[in-house]
């Protein structure tokens, strides 16, 4: 029994790191969405969009033995980027502009990380599924050697 148990364990774990990665796929698209939002919603002084960013943290299972066991992933917190600095560019035609400089700042999204970002969530998501249909294989050969 030990071992449909190992397997569908493993397929959690995996189905785990779909939901993680699909989550960040999105965070990753909302970030290039507004790669150019100089003005947030709120009123007040204009105020750029600023990068989100997503942490993953491991699902652990305690065992009967006392030992934590790794089951997965799932995402531990979606937070603003608060180290990489927003770029100023001189632009005084710009409606948000500061008046006396003529500084925009804007994002701190540089799309080309963003699409690095994005290439190795795609990847990770793949493998996932990936996994899960092997998960699925193996469980359809084992009822069948089971019969």
């Amino acid at each position: 029994m030990t071992g449909i148990s190992e397997l569908f364990s493993g397929f959690r774990a995996s189905s785990s790191g779909t939901t993680a990665e699909r989550a960040r796929m999105d965070i990753i698209t909302t970030n290039l969405a507004n790669a150019q939002t100089t003005r947030m919603p709120g009123g007040g002084k204009p105020r750029p969009y600023q990068r989100q960013q997503v942490s993953f943290e491991p699902i652990l299972r305690r065992m009967a033995n006392g030992e934590d066991t790794i089951e997965g992933v799932r995402i531990s917190a979606i937070e603003p980027d608060n180290v990489t600095p927003f770029e100023e560019i001189y632009d005084p035609g710009h409606p948000d502009a500061d008046p006396t400089t003529g500084i925009v700042r804007m994002p701190n999204v540089n799309a080309t990380k963003e699409m690095a970002d994005l290439i190795t969530s795609v990847r990770a998501y793949e493998a996932n599924i990936k996994a899960q249909e092997n998960f699925i294989r193996m469980a359809e050969t084992a009822l069948r050697l089971a019969q």
